[in-house]
């Protein structure tokens, strides 16, 4: 089985998974490398908001009393990361090693004491600010400050974050409604727009008796699902929505990136989250999202809480927040205005303490955008799903008797993405590949073509011109790649990752050619080869185990058939390895025959400078010739 998932990550049957190849795990599995996405929360400044008791009494009204107690928390980007290389949008769950896990409404409210029962949180749209604003705030930001339908969560901060002690019923809501604006924005709400949030939030914040009736526990989760079914994407670089949620639900669940508890968890302080609150000593400055993958990749069930809250007193927790969790079992529909997912616990029974049966097929649903027009009522037009969420408590999912998990798990490894790193880097294939075509080459070669009919004879030139082509498609294929993929290592030395030019060492490195040349084929033997013009900034080497360290590249003959000679070399380049450079012995300038003798010539710097890749082609009148060479490697 490891054997097979070296060479093929899943899904063998794309029945569950079906949008593969747009899902990040691709992009990782052809070497393109993301890194860490960028994880927007905007939490650091919410302690500066001075709230007085009134306040703070209307916060807890509208069901925030636990949310603002939350402090911010150092997000772990890398490991944010990884985990959304495992997320699926089409199941809205996470596919590990030992099953799909998901975060689900018990978890929203545990850890962060949102009501997850209630009215879905959906209404009007907006396009302008400053209506809206001036009716609930009292007042509206400059055009500076704005953004279609969205307001700067600076400037709520810098204009009601104080509210005088003797301030009026009227402005302590203003103030209270902003802060409350700024709150859902900066943690539930974030957004990838920057330091910005929807404004349509604001009139669910007009009555706050009203306001305590939604199910923003829900809307959170169903803005987080969103939200990680996006950054899943392989076109994505950023996330947004709870991701104190997300890191917190993690480090409960997982034994990946855990850090240590600066105190005894018997001391629990409700909302679970608080549990992680102040600094952590377990460090985390050295693990990138390489390791964070490389880590779920090889997770056991060992490694997995399945159910980290039932060793919790279940007296701090509040008695509405108990009542509520009967719906962390509910398949429903998840609703924040536009953003409708589905919840389906039945794919993570064991979270429930439950034994895991093969779940239901998930019907696929349209993932709705809200209209670009003001004043859009979006319950008119979400009518099924908001019929979904109403009948929530009439589809808790119960357990089954007698159930095997074998099942489950066979069912499970032929759907899934295993794996999202390779177990054996791309580097490597590509060196034992082409190590392999190139000995398929050189016995094509040096076949002696004695007695051999004219069937045999051209079943030979087929198999030396396939394998050349391979070799040609093989590495144009890794050149793109290694254009495309940014590691972590790569992006702290992206410096060291391009063509440098230098005006130095021009005498050096055309000995160094002769020297090389003179080591090598004899003149009259040499082969004409043919070219193959890249733009030196896309290449660089790859990996450390090749036999040869030229870079090798395979080219085409000319529209005629026949081996076209090299042009002069581009100017002075010298190639770099990651973080290190490379001897620059390693690469040489190519050279043409003229009259017998070497030239090296150095091309005028050009913006765009090409580089022909030489490429050894043998004809059949030179077979005999070649055979009594030893290296028929493709080489520049």
């Amino acid at each position: 089985m490891v054997d097979y998932y070296a060479t093929n990550p899943g899904p063998i049957e794309d029945i569950v998974l079906y949008d593969q190849d747009k899902h990040v795990s691709s992009a990782v599995w052809e070497g393109q490398e993301r890194g860490a996405l960028r994880c927007h929360e905007h939490t650091s400044k919410l302690d500066q908001w001075m709230l007085t008791e009134k306040q703070v009494e209307l916060v807890k009204m509208a069901g925030f009393g636990y949310l603002r107690m939350i402090p911010a928390i150092s997000l772990d980007n890398p490991l944010i990361s990884a985990l959304v290389e495992r997320w699926r949008r089409e199941t809205n769950t996470f596919h590990f090693t030992v099953g799909e896990m998901t975060v689900t409404l018990e978890d929203v409210a545990y850890l962060l004491g949102l009501p997850v029962d209630g009215e879905a949180v959906i209404g009007v749209t907006y396009t302008s600010c400053e209506a809206v604003c001036n009716k609930l705030l009292g007042k509206a930001p400059d055009s500076g400050y704005t953004s279609g339908g969205m307001v700067k969560l600076s400037w709520l901060k810098e204009t009601f974050s104080q509210c005088p002690e003797d301030a009026s019923m009227e402005d302590i809501a203003r103030c209270t409604r902003a802060y409350l604006l700024y709150l859902v924005g900066s943690t539930i709400f974030s957004t990838t727009t920057g330091n910005k949030v929807p404004v349509m939030y604001l009139p669910l914040f007009e009555n706050f008796d009203e306001a305590g009736k939604y199910a923003w526990g829900a809307a959170a989760l169903s803005f987080l699902y969103r939200a990680l079914g996006n950054a899943s994407l392989r076109s994505q670089s950023t996330i947004s929505g709870c991701l104190t949620l997300l890191q917190c639900w993690s480090y409960y669940h997982l034994n990946v990136g855990r850090p240590k508890l600066n105190h005894d968890p018997i001391h629990e302080c409700f909302p679970f989250v608080l549990r992680w609150k102040g600094k952590q000593s377990s460090p985390t400055s050295n693990r990138d999202v390489a390791f964070y993958r490389k880590s779920l990749d090889s997770m056991k069930p060992s490694d997995v809480d399945w159910c980290p809250y039932s060793n919790i007193s279940h007296t701090v927790i509040p008695e509405h927040i108990l009542r509520s969790l009967i719906l962390g079992r509910s398949k429903t529909m998840l609703i924040c205005y536009d953003k409708a997912e589905r919840h389906l616990p039945d794919r993570c029974l064991r979270q429930f303490g439950m034994h895991q049966t093969v779940p239901e097929e998930v019907q696929k649903w349209e993932r709705k955008s809200r209209g670009v027009d003001g004043g859009v009522d979006l319950s008119t037009k979400m009518e099924s799903e908001l019929n979904e969420w109403s009948n929530r408590h009439l589809y808790i999912v119960e357990a089954e008797e007698d159930v095997e998990e074998s099942e489950y798990m066979q069912w499970y490894m032929r759907i899934t993405r295993k794996l999202v790193g390779r177990p054996v880097p791309i580097s490597s294939e590509f060196q034992r590949m082409n190590a392999a075509l190139r000995e398929i080459a050189h016995i094509a070669d040096t076949i002696s073509t004695h007695g051999l009919d004219d069937q045999q004879l051209q079943s030979v030139t087929r198999i030396r011109y396939i394998t050349y082509e391979c070799l040609r498609d093989q590495i144009a294929s890794t050149v793109v790649v290694a254009s495309n993929s940014q590691s972590e290592v790569g992006k702290k030395v992206r410096g060291k990752e391009r063509v440098r030019r230098k005006g130095m060492g021009k005498r050096k490195r055309k000995e160094e050619v002769e020297q090389y040349y003179a080591a090598g084929i004899p003149m009259q033997h040499r082969i004409p080869a043919t070219t193959f013009d890249v733009d030196p900034s896309h290449l660089y080497h790859i990996g450390n185990e090749m036999d040869n360290p030229h870079l090798c590249i395979t080219v085409s003959e000319d529209d005629h058939g026949r081996i076209s000679h090299v042009a002069p070399s581009v100017d002075d380049i010298d190639f770099c390895e990651d973080a290190k450079e490379v001897d620059e012995s390693h690469f040489h300038h190519l050279v043409g025959e003229q009259d017998g003798h070497l030239s090296s010539e150095v091309a005028e710097d050009k913006p765009h400078a090409s580089m022909d890749i030489v490429v050894p082609q043998v004809s059949h009148e030179t077979r005999e010739d070649v055979a009594q060479q030893n290296d028929y490697g493709v080489l520049v």
